[in-house]
């Protein structure tokens, strides 16, 4: 290829196009914006200014209009249906009830609402707006260390992005075509142990320190389980949902209806849904929409794009050629998104960062479902990760703590995360055994 009469490598115009990406990303460009612009322009330059018109008539009405992709709108729906008639009170005291006498047991429950909230919810950050306007109180009243405190919602409220429903799920499937009703199953064993970590971690702590996180009250085993009568249609509706996918009822986009219809029918039996309540949750579900169908529109004009100019294969055949196992090569990539993650927004990783991992993971003869749970656990220790998690900052403006408080809280949730993430990569099992069962 011949560009002004110098011979141009694809593959450096796809590094140089990294570049400005993220050049474009510092200065506030929105990142579907950037995605778009620089993909239009790489294939304009690589391929054809017809090929780069072409895709950028056709991708926006293929997205918009592809009805796999409307599982995204309808369990965003149920997120917020969720969180405005609030469910998450109901679960953060069910799980207060049981767990509230252990040492530490007031965060623990804390961790046990988030994960409960969090197969409702399909989001992290409102996981951790709800369970943290619920638990900081009660928290704060029985005199539990700011740190733990605002380090445990921080920590739980990132489970939003693992156990599903999951927005990153979703977007990963979408991405790279991959079964999202497997990967909303997939998450589930991974999710109910890294809250077991996070749980046994506030034990330690407490254990050592009683004073970082005093005992909450007791009660009676008919109190304990009179609390499931609060919630025991939202269990119901988590097991239908969950259950519904594992056996081959529905598929990710009848089971968002199915989801999106059961919170609503909930929450107007419980009388905690009225008209202005309603229309909140329609628009904020059409904002949160609008703005990742931007980014997927983007991504899918940048993609093509990468692909074009070899990067991914070259990277691939580079790799393979240095003779390393590929668990290294999983761990190297690993370490690249705990860097990414310390400075760069979790969905700007996903979408700038799949285009070369995920042929990379495949070459490698990584199962996707397994690796699409990996990168989601890399996207939440970013969430988490000082200095711009998101959640560290969506804590402190619950809180009103100082950052410095959060970012120690923080710290023995990430080192769980560690021991986590190693087991997942030990034992691909975890995350694989129960897709292996579904029947699409």
């Amino acid at each position: 290829m011949e560009k002004g009469g110098e011979e141009v490598s694809p593959i450096a115009v796809g590094i140089l196009s990294f570049v400005v990406l993220f050049a474009l990303l510092l200065v506030g460009l929105p990142v579907g914006v950037g995605l778009a612009l620089v993909g239009f322009a790489g294939l304009w330059y690589l391929i054809s200014p017809a090929a780069a018109m072409v895709k950028l008539a056709t991708v926006p009405f293929d997205t918009v209009c592809n009805f796999n992709f409307s599982a995204l709108p309808l369990f965003i729906f149920m997120a917020q249906v969720g969180f405005t008639s609030g469910l998450s009170k109901d679960l953060y005291n069910l799980a207060a009830r049981w767990l509230g006498r252990l040492p530490g047991g007031i965060a623990m429950a804390t961790i046990g609402g988030c994960a409960g909230f969090a197969a409702i919810s399909a989001s992290s950050v409102a996981t951790a707006v709800t369970m943290g306007t619920v638990a900081l109180p009660e928290m704060k009243r029985y005199k539990y260390d700011p740190a733990l405190a605002t380090g445990s919602v921080t920590a739980g409220g990132a489970l939003g992005i693992l156990i599903p429903p999951s927005g990153v799920f979703l977007l990963y499937g979408i991405l790279t075509e991959t079964s999202i009703g497997k990967l909303f199953i997939a998450g589930v064993i991974p999710g109910v142990l890294l809250a077991a970590f996070y749980m046994i971690t506030i034990y330690i702590l407490c254990k050592r320190n009683p004073a970082l996180g005093p005992r909450g009250p007791s009660y009676t085993l008919r109190q304990k389980l009179a609390a499931f009568g609060g919630v025991g249609e939202v269990l119901g509706l988590i097991a239908l949902v969950l259950g519904g996918l594992l056996l081959g009822w529905f598929t990710a986009t009848e089971a968002g209806a199915v989801g999106a219809f059961g919170a609503i029918a909930l929450s107007l039996i419980r009388k905690r849904l009225d008209w202005e309540k309603f229309k909140h949750a329609v628009i904020e579900t059409l904002k949160t929409t609008g703005m990742i169908y931007g980014i997927l529109i983007g991504a899918f004009i940048f993609t093509p794009f990468i692909a074009a100019t070899q990067i991914p294969m070259w990277l691939s055949a580079f790799i393979t050629g240095l003779g390393v196992s590929p668990m290294l090569i999983m761990v190297i990539i690993i370490l690249t998104y705990i860097l990414l993650g310390t400075a760069m927004e979790e969905n700007t990783m996903l979408f700038t960062t799949l285009p070369l991992f995920f042929p990379l993971a495949l070459s490698l003869g990584f199962d996707p479902i397994w690796f699409g749970v990996i990168v989601v656990r890399m996207m939440m220790i970013a969430m988490i990760s000082p200095p711009v998690g998101i959640n560290l900052f969506v804590i402190q403006g619950v809180s009103k703590e100082p950052m410095s408080t959060i970012f120690r809280g923080v710290i023995p949730f990430l080192i769980a995360d560690v021991f986590h993430v190693a087991l997942l990569l030990a034992v691909p099992q975890i995350s694989t055994f129960l897709p292996s069962f579904m029947r699409y």
